[in-house]
């Protein structure tokens, strides 16, 4: 059953606000069922209502697991100050900006770390961790665009992944969901945190 407007998380001009609807001029065909329209710059438009039902199935998720069992990966600027708030939050692992070849795989190596799931700010940037989440076998929950594909991603976020205001309001979703999931806070009014408190700083 689809979500009405009035049960999205936050309002859809919230999420249109923060731009994260807006894609790239890149389609790749896995992407093509998310995508709610082409507009006339030829800029790809995602769907909110699917970003917002797959914010609220993720957070169900990852609030099975231990939150020090989950790793976030970010690449991207943009997602470092949104992941670490995440991880403060939740109590979950972070690696923002470079990510150290063999820290998934390699025991030897100091800093070794063995989630149980990561969730990866941009599957392309992030490449190398997911390479190693394959190789340990372990979910992969990707933030995905217009033009990302989804190939090793076993859960996909459509949303705008380079966005400052679209990263920190997805994370602050998130977070407020597993946190809910979980049982931390009783509901969603209880979340002490603002998306500001999620964005990174220019």
């Amino acid at each position: 059953m689809e979500k009405t407007k009035e049960d999205m998380l936050v309002s859809e001009d919230t999420y249109l606000t923060s731009g994260v609807h807006i894609g790239t001029q890149q389609k790749s065909e896995s992407m093509k069922s998310f995508i709610f329209k082409v507009r006339n710059d030829g800029l790809y438009v995602l769907d909110v209502t699917k970003t917002d039902e797959r914010i609220s199935t993720i957070g169900k998720f990852l609030s099975r697991f231990s939150p020090e069992r989950i790793l976030l990966v970010s690449a991207r600027q943009y997602g470092n100050r949104p992941i670490q708030m995440f991880s403060d939050i939740v109590g979950t692992m972070c690696i923002a900006g470079r990510f150290v070849p063999g820290i998934l795989t390699n025991p030897s190596l100091d800093g070794f770390i063995e989630p149980e799931v990561i969730i990866a700010v941009d599957p392309t940037a992030d490449r190398q961790a997911i390479k190693e989440a394959v190789n340990i076998g372990i979910p992969i929950i990707g933030l995905v665009d217009t033009n990302n594909t989804l190939e090793n991603v076993d859960i996909s976020l459509p949303t705008n992944n380079k966005g400052r205001k679209a990263l920190a309001l997805v994370f602050w979703l998130l977070a407020r969901e597993v946190q809910l999931n979980r049982g931390k806070i009783e509901s969603r009014d209880d979340f002490e945190y603002s998306v500001d408190d999620f964005e990174q700083t220019l």
